[in-house]
């Protein structure tokens, strides 16, 4: 789950980190107030969406002006003004995708005095189990692009979850970043309540891009990006209020509230599977036969019939999908129960593009039986390489 840039912020700050005072806008009578209540000179005008690139985005329609996502004003009107041009609008960004993210919020804040552009970071390294670090002075620039052109410049560490945090783990990264005299002491009481904040709320991901070093040398969080984890939500009743259900894919939104395990991909062929580890091979094995996965779906070892009915709604609900490849293994998974879903999901919501069902495991049988039986026009697969062939010779015509 991600939320937006100044809720991010206020979510350090009550950790005690550094960050300019600001105001969040939904409507645009709400503008001029809000720059208002900020001290100035210069306020930062910046839309709220769930992607990267913002400073360097396009909008789609005309009166957005050319600017991109992030504005500087000089004054409480001309903020105003900006924050009006940008509300409502759709905002293109290397990480949204042609389609871009309509801008439903707009944060005013002080500008900063920046003397210095820096990269911090705190991830889940899954090769190792443990928070990472990762800073660079590259700050304000796309950190894949540092790690490709300079990743000399980039300082990477893992913490040990037997000693946590220690101030030598923030010295490390104040000398990677070239900060001296006072900046040294802030930074490791810095980084010190940002491992805090990422292990007390089950972060996945704690991004500053850039930390900067004002013009009177004081560290600041000029801009954070928060993830957390989906599964430990449920410990954290104040993150879940700060979803904003507005920034997913309709789709993926509704696949969770049938704890469906549902991606959105690009791919014109949907796939229907049990199991992650065997959803991923049937997307990989869509490729290697010429045609690109809509969708990641792994409905569970558990999966009900109504269960298995709301996700084949899903995967037709996508206008992209021109075919779907059901692959059910059958374990816990009883290939009956998913023949049974798949049949009242398409009696009930129709079939308007060719269906592949590979069945293999508990009661197969009795499963192929009920498809068989349906009346319905599917197309039936040995395995799962036949599964494949067949459905991206149906697609591909």
């Amino acid at each position: 789950m991600n939320i937006h840039e100044y809720q991010a912020k206020a979510l350090l700050r009550s950790y005690g980190a550094p960050v300019s005072e600001g105001r969040v806008v939904l409507r645009g009578e709400e503008a001029k107030t809000a720059a208002g209540a900020l001290d100035g000179p210069v306020w930062v005008v910046k839309a709220q969406i769930h992607a990267g690139g913002r400073g360097k985005g396009k909008f789609k329609e005309a009166g957005a002006g050319e600017k991109g996502g992030v504005r500087i004003a000089k004054s409480v009107n001309e903020a105003a003004e900006e924050a009006k041009r940008m509300l409502g609008r759709t905002l293109v960004t290397h990480q949204t995708g042609p389609e871009g993210k309509q801008v439903n919020r707009i944060y005013i804040e002080n500008g900063s005095a920046i003397a210095r552009e820096l990269y911090l970071a705190l991830l889940i390294d899954r090769q190792t189990s443990r928070i990472s670090f990762v800073c660079s002075t590259e700050g304000g620039m796309d950190i894949e692009e540092v790690a490709a052109e300079t990743p000399e410049k980039i300082l990477s560490f893992a913490v040990d979850p037997a000693t946590g945090y220690m101030p030598y783990h923030g010295r490390r990264i104040a000398f990677a970043l070239g900060l001296t005299g006072g900046q040294i002491k802030q930074c490791v009481s810095l980084m010190g309540l940002l491992y805090r904040a990422f292990v007390e709320k089950d972060m996945e991901m704690l991004e500053i891009n850039p930390l900067i070093v004002t013009t009177d040398g004081n560290l600041m969080v000029l801009d954070a990006k928060l993830g957390f984890d989906g599964n430990a939500i449920y410990r954290h009743a104040d993150i879940a209020e700060l979803r904003d259900t507005s920034e997913e894919d309709p789709k993926e939104l509704e696949a969770s509230k049938y704890d469906l395990n549902y991606i959105a991909l690009d791919g014109e062929i949907g796939c229907m599977v049990n199991g992650a580890g065997l959803a991923m091979a049937t997307m990989d094995i869509i490729k290697l036969y010429g045609a690109e996965p809509a969708n990641f779906l792994d409905v569970g070892g558990g999966a009900t019939k109504e269960k298995v009915t709301e996700a084949f709604k899903i995967i037709t609900s996508d206008p992209q999908v021109k075919g779907i490849l059901v692959n059910i293994f059958g374990g816990i998974m009883r290939c009956d129960v998913i023949a049974e879903g798949v049949v009242a999901a398409v009696k009930e919501v129709g079939l308007k593009v060719p269906l592949v069902v590979r069945l293999e495991g508990t009661n197969v049988e009795k499963g192929k039986e009920i498809i068989n039986t349906s009346g319905l026009d599917v197309i039936a697969a040995d395995d799962l390489k036949d599964g494949a062939q067949k459905i991206v010779k149906a697609v591909k015509g």
